[in-house]
């Protein structure tokens, strides 16, 4: 471990937090920052630590406990006050008790202590709202599974499979999602991840991410109505527009489509149904498709296929083929 770096790297997120909290900081220097943040993942932690105890410091600082504690350290006895009287100073001695007082304090209160971990998932065709302890709000979409794991530094969600969206909670501890060989962290946002086997989807919809490799990979900041994919090697793709009128119709339960394939869309009812659709012929898939439907209706786009572009339902036990018009 390179101590002298990791110093270095504390002591510019702490030049920052100082920068930052200036009346005098310049909107190129914030431009500057969010830069600075999004070269590296180590300094969206370095930055989170710093605030973390730039706020420990101020809790300490009004905590009753310690400010008894330490009244009582440095509140000199009869013959303490009789030697500053004096002129034979104590001072030196008390004031390092007291710091010894809420350096202790410090150490507690930054040790991580037992993590909270809990299990979430839905079954296919549901979707469930998850309200966490620290206000975050989690939409789990169709066949998801994740986990949380909670302490006192940092918020880590584990996604197994499927598609959430965060709606992240105010909180000084770093909120992070790991997928596969990728990592997001959030900066107060709303975002989705996908995953499907070792291929993750980002998709921000307000505020800033950075997406990783891993926790200690090169990073790629995001800005809203932006998108990128994470293959399995942890390799990005070129960032992209996020569709969001697509992105924030699933939360509601719709597909929202606009000339997109046939192939497309069952891919995505079926994520959604027990008995899937299939199609006869595969010279179907390339039909385009309009519309809105709603993923818990099958049987409603089923109905707009037949009227709207004349297929044909034949009902199986373990699928639905769709058919071609009649020649």
């Amino acid at each position: 471990m390179n101590v002298e770096r990791i110093t270095r790297l504390e002591d510019v997120a702490a030049d920052w937090l100082a920068r930052l909290h200036s009346p005098e900081c310049s909107a190129a220097e914030r431009a500057a920052f969010e830069d600075w943040l999004a070269a590296s993942p180590r300094h969206v932690e370095a930055w989170l630590e710093a605030e973390r105890l730039h706020c420990l410091a101020g809790a300490l600082a009004t905590d009753e406990m310690l400010q008894a504690a330490a009244g009582e350290v440095l509140r000199p006895s009869p013959r303490q006050a009789s030697r500053v009287a004096r002129g034979r100073g104590w001072s030196w001695t008390a004031a390092a008790a007291a710091m010894l007082v809420l350096a202790v304090g410090a150490v507690q209160w930054m040790r991580p202590g037992p993590a909270t971990i809990v299990d979430h998932a839905t079954v296919v065709g549901e979707q469930r709202e998850v309200l966490l302890a620290d206000g975050t709000r989690m939409l789990l979409d169709t066949d998801t599974a994740l986990v949380t794991r909670f302490d006192r530094r940092q918020r880590v969600v584990e996604l197994a499979h499927g598609r959430v969206q965060f709606e992240v909670g105010q909180d000084r501890r770093p909120f992070l999602v790991r997928a596969a060989a990728s990592t997001v962290r959030d900066i107060g946002t709303t975002f989705q991840v996908s995953r499907r086997g070792d291929e993750v989807d980002i998709g921000l919809i307000e505020g800033v991410v950075l997406v990783s490799r891993g926790d200690d990979g090169p990073g790629r900041k995001l800005a809203p109505g932006e998108q990128v994919r994470v293959d399995p090697q942890g390799r990005f793709t070129a960032t992209r527009a996020l569709d969001l009128e697509a992105a924030t119709a699933w939360p509601r339960g719709e597909l929202i489509l606009s000339k997109r394939r046939l192939d497309d869309l069952l891919a995505e009812m079926n994520r959604y149904a027990e008995v899937p659709l299939r199609l006869a012929d595969s010279t179907l898939a390339g039909i385009a498709i309009n519309g809105v439907f709603r993923v818990d209706e099958q049987d409603g786009l089923i109905k707009a296929l037949e009227e709207n572009w004349g297929l044909r339902a034949e009902r199986r036990a373990d699928e639905i083929l769709l058919h071609g018009p009649p020649r």
